[in-house]
């Protein structure tokens, strides 16, 4: 038995033997998120790589050629702006959809590139870069997310931490609910604004914080000032849908939701649109080795595949983001939390690999 793709049910055969008691348990509603008393899990297998492929230290690096892809994609937002700032309505929103929400994920993948210092040796060119990023955008959120982004790979699933995980009144509403789930995904921005504010030990205004605010102003509205309004909401329409419901939305879902049962909180996404979203998918391997740029982590899942090969992965967004939507088996409490921040990582568990996974209700024979 194997984990693959992004299914969920149980096979028709082990669904069949299972006991009347316990399929109504796998539908049990979640009333908390999956506590941890393990550290963070990813530095333990990142020692166990490194051992085995010592030749994986040649991948960590830059990618200065990131910054072009910033330049092509502001670009490709502010010529649509100017074409559409005449159009109907539904042209601004189709286009929102169906190009600009894909231009604006891919400058979110490039910020967080930024954050990581992966673009530029210097520190200061990665923020001016991850700024420049961040203007079609419209909400300035690239140096704060620079901040908070290193505290979830440090300590991801602690809560005052970690601004990946929701807030516990933010699952309590939503929860299993198909439509709370929608409306979730729509706002997810607005959600994840909040987050931060609940962190410890991150001080979230400084000067580049400012500049990053002042900067965003400048640039919405001489866009207001010069294109007009209908330009402004189609650049905030891409920021919603590409982080939002959308199949590019399914991406926080992928990333640490409870998708393959409760063992795994790290997942992988190898799609087609890692070509557009420099290969975000690769997240396990990212979490690893967050020193290696986008470019390199295909090379590094191939080098290390024997640990990667045989966790759970997602292969379709959009089917990923149904199942989401409809499944009431997952929620946005489908969650690991841990209280324990401590730099003792988790030990890896190992993959199952008989009848005893399928109560996970995430495995397929």
């Amino acid at each position: 038995m194997r984990f693959i793709d992004n299914k969920y049910e149980i096979s028709r055969l082990s669904h069949i033997l299972l006991p009347i008691k316990f399929k109504k348990q796998l539908m049990a509603k979640r009333t908390s998120f999956n506590w941890s008393d393990d550290g963070e899990p990813h530095k333990q297998r990142t020692k166990i790589i490194i051992k085995e492929h010592p030749g994986i230290r040649a991948l960590i690096g830059l990618n200065p050629y990131t910054f072009l892809i910033i330049l092509f994609c502001v670009g490709v937002q502010l010529v649509l702006a100017w074409v559409l700032r005449d159009q109907s309505w539904w042209w601004n929103v189709l286009a929102a959809y169906l190009i600009g929400a894909f231009a604006c994920h891919t400058l979110y993948v490039c910020i967080h590139e930024c954050s990581h210092n992966l673009v530029f040796k210097n520190k200061t060119l990665n923020i001016i870069s991850s700024i420049i990023a961040n203007l079609p955008m419209v909400f300035p959120s690239a140096v704060s997310f620079a901040k908070y982004h290193m505290k979830h790979h440090s300590y991801q699933g602690v809560e005052e931490l970690d601004a990946d995980m929701p807030f516990r009144w933010e699952a309590k509403l939503i929860n299993n609910s198909g439509v709370g789930k929608a409306l979730w995904l729509l706002f997810y921005p607005i959600f994840q604004a909040l987050r931060p504010m609940r962190l410890k030990e991150i001080n979230l205004f400084d000067t580049w914080t400012v500049i990053n605010i002042v900067v965003q102003a400048i640039f919405t509205a001489i866009i207001v000032y010069f294109f007009g309004v209908k330009a402004i909401v189609f650049l905030i329409l891409s920021f919603f849908f590409s982080v939002g419901l959308h199949p590019l939305g399914a991406r926080w879902v992928q990333e640490h939701f409870l998708t393959h049962g409760d063992h795994q909180e790290t997942k992988s996404y190898y799609g087609r649109l890692n070509l557009v979203n420099l290969n975000v998918g690769f997240h396990n391997e990212h979490h690893d080795f967050p020193s290696v740029p986008w470019n390199k982590l295909p090379e590094l899942k191939k080098i290390a595949d024997n640990h990667y090969e045989n966790l759970g992965y997602h292969t379709s967004y959009t089917r990923l983001l149904f199942q989401f939507l409809f499944n009431r088996e997952i929620s946005v409490y489908s969650r690991t939390a841990r209280s324990n921040r401590s730099k003792k990582s988790a030990t890896i568990p190992a993959t199952p690999t008989t009848a005893a996974a399928v109560p996970s209700a995430q495995t397929v024979v």
